[in-house]
Protein backbone atom coordinates (compact mmCIF):
# COMPACT_ATOMS: atom_id res chain seq x y z
CA UNK A 1 0.00 0.00 0.00
CA UNK A 2 1.07 3.59 -0.28
CA UNK A 3 2.75 4.91 2.83
CA UNK A 4 0.34 7.85 2.72
CA UNK A 5 -2.49 5.34 3.20
CA UNK A 6 -0.64 3.59 6.04
CA UNK A 7 -0.05 6.90 7.81
CA UNK A 8 -3.69 7.96 7.45
CA UNK A 9 -5.17 4.62 8.52
CA UNK A 10 -2.96 4.42 11.60
CA UNK A 11 -3.91 7.97 12.56
CA UNK A 12 -7.61 7.24 12.08
CA UNK A 13 -7.36 4.00 14.06
CA UNK A 14 -5.52 5.82 16.87
CA UNK A 15 -8.17 8.55 16.90
CA UNK A 16 -11.05 6.07 16.91
CA UNK A 17 -9.44 4.06 19.70
CA UNK A 18 -9.17 7.28 21.70
CA UNK A 19 -12.88 7.88 21.05
CA UNK A 20 -13.87 4.33 22.04
CA UNK A 21 -11.57 3.56 24.96
CA UNK A 22 -9.92 6.82 25.99
CA UNK A 23 -6.56 5.44 24.79
CA UNK A 24 -4.83 5.60 21.43
CA UNK A 25 -3.21 2.48 19.93
CA UNK A 26 0.13 3.86 18.77
CA UNK A 27 0.18 6.82 21.10
CA UNK A 28 2.95 8.82 19.45
CA UNK A 29 2.85 12.57 18.96
CA UNK A 30 0.36 13.56 16.25
CA UNK A 31 1.23 16.41 13.91
CA UNK A 32 -0.75 18.48 11.42
CA UNK A 33 0.80 18.46 7.97
CA UNK A 34 -0.39 19.61 4.55
CA UNK A 35 -1.94 16.22 3.70
CA UNK A 36 -3.65 15.90 7.06
CA UNK A 37 -2.71 14.60 10.49
CA UNK A 38 -0.09 11.87 10.97
CA UNK A 39 1.64 10.13 13.85
CA UNK A 40 5.08 11.72 13.80
CA UNK A 41 7.10 8.69 14.90
CA UNK A 42 5.45 6.46 12.32
CA UNK A 43 6.34 9.00 9.63
CA UNK A 44 9.92 9.04 10.94
CA UNK A 45 10.02 5.22 10.80
CA UNK A 46 8.71 5.19 7.22
CA UNK A 47 11.32 7.79 6.25
CA UNK A 48 14.16 5.92 7.98
CA UNK A 49 14.70 8.76 10.45
CA UNK A 50 13.89 7.07 13.75
CA UNK A 51 16.12 5.38 16.33
CA UNK A 52 14.08 2.16 15.94
CA UNK A 53 14.24 2.17 12.14
CA UNK A 54 16.38 -1.01 12.08
CA UNK A 55 13.69 -2.97 13.93
CA UNK A 56 10.91 -1.43 11.78
CA UNK A 57 12.72 -2.32 8.54
CA UNK A 58 12.84 -5.99 9.55
CA UNK A 59 9.07 -5.99 9.11
CA UNK A 60 8.20 -3.06 6.81
CA UNK A 61 10.03 -2.15 3.61
CA UNK A 62 9.62 1.19 1.87
CA UNK A 63 9.76 1.17 -1.91
CA UNK A 64 9.28 4.63 -3.37
CA UNK A 65 5.86 5.80 -2.18
CA UNK A 66 4.78 2.32 -1.08
CA UNK A 67 5.39 0.15 1.95
CA UNK A 68 5.29 -3.63 2.00
CA UNK A 69 5.19 -6.19 4.77
CA UNK A 70 8.46 -8.12 4.80
CA UNK A 71 7.73 -10.31 7.80
CA UNK A 72 4.73 -10.69 10.11
CA UNK A 73 5.46 -8.78 13.33
CA UNK A 74 2.67 -10.61 15.16
CA UNK A 75 0.12 -9.05 17.48
CA UNK A 76 1.21 -10.22 20.93
CA UNK A 77 1.59 -6.71 22.39
CA UNK A 78 -1.76 -5.54 21.04
CA UNK A 79 -4.99 -5.89 22.99
CA UNK A 80 -8.08 -7.46 21.48
CA UNK A 81 -9.62 -3.98 21.21
CA UNK A 82 -6.57 -2.64 19.36
CA UNK A 83 -6.56 -5.53 16.88
CA UNK A 84 -10.30 -5.12 16.28
CA UNK A 85 -9.95 -1.34 15.79
CA UNK A 86 -7.08 -1.72 13.32
CA UNK A 87 -9.00 -4.37 11.40
CA UNK A 88 -12.20 -2.32 11.39
CA UNK A 89 -10.39 0.81 10.18
CA UNK A 90 -8.72 -1.13 7.38
CA UNK A 91 -12.05 -2.64 6.32
CA UNK A 92 -13.89 0.70 6.50
CA UNK A 93 -11.43 2.35 4.13
CA UNK A 94 -10.66 -0.67 1.90
CA UNK A 95 -12.42 0.85 -1.12
CA UNK A 96 -11.62 4.49 -0.38
CA UNK A 97 -9.03 6.26 -2.53
CA UNK A 98 -5.96 7.54 -0.65
CA UNK A 99 -6.70 11.15 -1.57
CA UNK A 100 -10.29 10.82 -0.40
CA UNK A 101 -8.94 9.65 2.97
CA UNK A 102 -6.69 12.72 3.05
CA UNK A 103 -9.74 14.88 2.30
CA UNK A 104 -11.67 13.22 5.13
CA UNK A 105 -8.85 13.84 7.64
CA UNK A 106 -8.91 17.52 6.66
CA UNK A 107 -12.33 17.63 8.32
CA UNK A 108 -10.90 16.61 11.71
CA UNK A 109 -11.15 19.51 14.17
CA UNK A 110 -7.73 18.84 15.69
CA UNK A 111 -6.13 19.17 12.25
CA UNK A 112 -8.08 22.30 11.31
CA UNK A 113 -7.15 23.95 14.63
CA UNK A 114 -3.42 23.25 14.29
CA UNK A 115 -2.49 23.27 10.60
CA UNK A 116 0.03 25.78 9.34
CA UNK A 117 0.60 24.91 5.70
CA UNK A 118 4.16 23.93 4.87
CA UNK A 119 4.94 22.84 8.43
CA UNK A 120 4.68 19.89 10.76
CA UNK A 121 2.77 21.35 13.70
CA UNK A 122 2.19 19.29 16.86
CA UNK A 123 -1.43 18.47 17.63
CA UNK A 124 -1.95 18.61 21.39
CA UNK A 125 -3.52 15.44 22.79
CA UNK A 126 -6.07 17.73 24.44
CA UNK A 127 -7.29 18.77 20.99
CA UNK A 128 -7.76 15.15 19.92
CA UNK A 129 -9.58 14.27 23.14
CA UNK A 130 -11.99 17.17 22.66
CA UNK A 131 -12.44 16.42 18.95
CA UNK A 132 -13.53 12.83 19.63
CA UNK A 133 -16.06 13.91 22.24
CA UNK A 134 -14.25 12.99 25.46
CA UNK A 135 -13.62 16.49 26.84
CA UNK A 136 -15.35 15.55 30.12
CA UNK A 137 -12.59 12.95 30.69
CA UNK A 138 -9.72 15.20 29.61
CA UNK A 139 -7.73 15.20 32.87
CA UNK A 140 -8.05 11.42 33.42
CA UNK A 141 -6.98 10.61 29.86
CA UNK A 142 -4.03 13.02 30.02
CA UNK A 143 -2.92 11.57 33.36
CA UNK A 144 -3.05 8.00 32.02
CA UNK A 145 -1.14 9.07 28.89
CA UNK A 146 1.59 10.65 31.03
CA UNK A 147 1.87 7.54 33.20
CA UNK A 148 2.15 5.36 30.09
CA UNK A 149 4.85 7.64 28.65
CA UNK A 150 6.86 7.53 31.88
CA UNK A 151 6.55 3.73 32.01
CA UNK A 152 7.72 3.38 28.38
CA UNK A 153 10.75 5.58 29.08
CA UNK A 154 11.58 3.55 32.19
CA UNK A 155 11.27 0.24 30.36
CA UNK A 156 13.36 1.42 27.41
CA UNK A 157 16.14 2.56 29.74
CA UNK A 158 16.20 -0.88 31.38
CA UNK A 159 16.38 -2.77 28.06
Amino acid sequence: MSYLRLLKLLYIADRESLRESGRPIVGTRPVAMDFGPVLSEVLDLVNGQHADEAVWSEFIRKDGYAVALEKDPGVLSLSRHEIERLTKTSEEYRNTDDWEIVKQTHAFEEWKNNITLGTSTPIPLEDMIKAVGRANELEDILQEAEQTTVLRRLLSSVA
